[in-house]
């Protein structure tokens, strides 16, 4: 009889092992270690879509280039082109650790602003989360 086997990241384990640091960089000290898996992928994901293609020496394809979005003109069919964006991105970028849930984007005309909210699984780990992103 088969089974669904969970995905137990070992570094979970070791509570004094940091396998990331955490975003922003700012605060006390410049780096904050992060001991958690789920905190880990969450702040990958954030850096990935905060930096555009070619910010990154050495891996100009890396970045999501979501500001872009920004200064243009906000209507229902960018909100849609900017969801199947993500969703493909994160199917490309992320596709053995990350299992995308859902997408919400609000739209702020008034202040040409969007927020983004992601659902997401980590896959085989029973782990879900949510990220928000604001652009102004």
């Amino acid at each position: 009889m088969a089974f669904a086997s969970k995905k137990i990241f070992p570094n979970d384990l070791r509570p004094r092992v940091a396998i990331g640091f955490n975003l922003p960089i700012n605060g006390e000290s410049v780096f904050r270690p992060n001991f958690q898996t789920k905190d880990a992928i969450k702040n990958n994901l954030i850096n990935y879509f905060l930096t555009n293609p070619g910010e990154r020496p050495g891996n100009p394809n890396f970045g999501a280039g979501l500001r872009e979005y920004v200064f243009t003109q906000i209507s229902n069919n960018d909100l849609d082109f900017i969801k199947e964006d993500i969703q493909g991105k994160i199917e490309k970028e992320f596709s053995g650790d990350v299992l995308l849930k859902d997408i919400e984007i609000n739209k702020f005309p008034d202040s040409s602003a969007i927020s983004i909210t992601i659902s997401y699984d980590i896959v085989n780990t029973g782990i879900n989360d949510e990220l928000e992103l604001s652009f102004s």
